[in-house]
Parts: structure tokens; sequence; C-alpha cells
């Protein structure tokens, strides 16, 4: 049987993007940076999910779609190398990204469901946003209480709105080409 090329490089590529995971988590644990490895392992981990949502809610993703959440969690994960802190807009490019993600997911959700995916994507992904800005100030300041280094940072209240704007233009790229480029997502019998 002939593997499709497309099916072949998206393999290829998401496996090169898993190993670039584990190349940041190596660094960070050569840099003694816990950040880092953490989150290069949570990014990692997060590259399975296409597999566990096929086997729980019988759907099928083309390799682009892991592709495209391996290649947004390395995104984030050498974040935490540097260029959070180097590269003004790595922080805005990395919560475009994860915002696309949830509003995939949402998207998905809504249209098995058959619910209006503008206003679940756009809820799913804005309430998780916050949630997750709310998150990151918590384990921010406890780290800082405890005289500990947070795995997680926070850089103020225009941070957070910026991040939050970001997290809404991904959703709105999903809410505009969402049944575009989830169309070929197909549900199964769940075999």
């Amino acid at each position: 049987m002939t593997v499709d090329p497309s099916v072949r490089a998206g393999r290829v590529t998401d496996r090169a993007l898993r190993l670039g995971l584990l190349a940041v988590a190596v660094a960070g644990l050569r840099r003694r940076d816990p950040g880092a490895v953490v989150n290069a392992l949570v990014g990692l981990a997060a590259t399975f999910l296409p597999d566990v949502l096929e086997r729980g809610a019988a759907v099928r993703f083309r390799p682009r779609h892991r592709v495209w959440v391996s290649a947004s969690a390395l995104l984030h994960a050498v974040g935490m190398l540097g260029p959070y802190d180097e590269t003004w807009w790595w922080d805005h490019l990395t919560h475009l990204c994860s915002a696309s993600l949830v509003g995939t997911a949402a998207h998905l959700f809504a249209r098995r469901r058959g619910h209006d995916t503008t206003r679940t994507v756009l809820a799913a992904t804005l309430g998780l946003g916050v949630l997750w800005e709310g998150i990151e100030y918590a384990v921010h300041r406890t780290a800082r209480r405890f005289d500990l280094e947070p795995l997680l940072v926070t850089y103020g209240p225009r941070d957070t709105a910026l991040d939050l704007v970001f997290d809404a233009l991904g959703a709105l790229c999903v809410v505009a080409f969402g049944d575009r480029l989830l169309g070929d997502v197909r549900e199964t019998d769940g075999d």
C-alpha cells in the first residue's frame, strides 16, 4: 500500500517537532530551568491529544492538524528558553497559536453537537484565556512568595490584556476559516 506523500511528510514533520520538544527539555535540564523542562514535557504530552481524541471522540485528523498542535507546543516551549523575554512578539504568536487550538477543539465539539460554532469558539477560547491568565498570575505569585523560580511568568496588566487580544484573534481565525480548514476532520463510527 502506497502512503500519500503529504501524509508521510506530515508524519515526519510531527516527529521532528516532538524531537524538538525533547531537545528543549534537555536544554532546560542543562540550564537548570524547570520552567523550560516542564513546559516542554507538557507540550510533548499535548502532541498526543489528537490520538486520544481519535480514540475517545471517534474522529480522524489529518497529519497537518497534528503538525499544528506540535508546532504550537514547540513554539511555546522554545519561548521558555529566552524568546519570551527577548522577542517582543513571541508571546503574541504563542497566544494566537494556542487560542487557535482551543478554538479548533471548540469548533469540532460544536459542529458535532449541532451547536453554533461561532458562539462556542468565542466563549471557549476567551473563557479559557481568562482562566489561563488567572492561573499564570497565581503560579507566578505563589512561586515568588516561596522564593522559587516560577514555571509561568506574568508581565503585568498590559501584557494580560494583549494576551487576551491575541486569544480573541486566534478565536476569530477559527471562526473565519474553521469550516474550510477542519472540513476534512471526519467522524468515524468509533471503530
